[in-house]
């Protein structure tokens, strides 16, 4: 007995608690990418000369990179406004990117 509370029923507290931080951590690591790139499958080639990258899903947004012809990323299957999403805050103009073969970007 630990300050009157049976080792048993210690271990199987220890045991729940360690359960629900091991579950809690992993439907946020589930939840984040479902919501963040969902880049599970999904890798485009560059087809422009030069791509920007942009840190909006549209044409006046901030440039945040650029990629040369025949340049490969990671990529979404979220696509807005004619742009998909490479990463957070990274966006491409869809027309200018190709999925490489046997990618799944919907």
């Amino acid at each position: 007995m630990v300050l009157g509370i049976p080792k048993k029923t210690l271990i199987v507290v220890g045991v729940l608690a360690g359960v629900v931080v091991i579950y809690a951590l992993g439907s946020d690591q589930s939840s984040s990418g479902a919501e963040g790139a969902g880049t599970a499958g999904c890798r485009v080639v560059v087809t422009a000369d030069i791509l920007n990258v942009r840190a909006e899903p549209r044409i006046g947004a901030e440039i945040v990179g650029k990629y040369q012809h025949n340049a490969e990323s990671d990529a979404s299957t979220v696509v807005q406004n004619g742009f998909r999403r490479l990463d957070e805050n990274r966006w491409a103009a869809e027309e200018f990117l190709r999925p490489v073969d046997g990618a799944n970007c919907g």
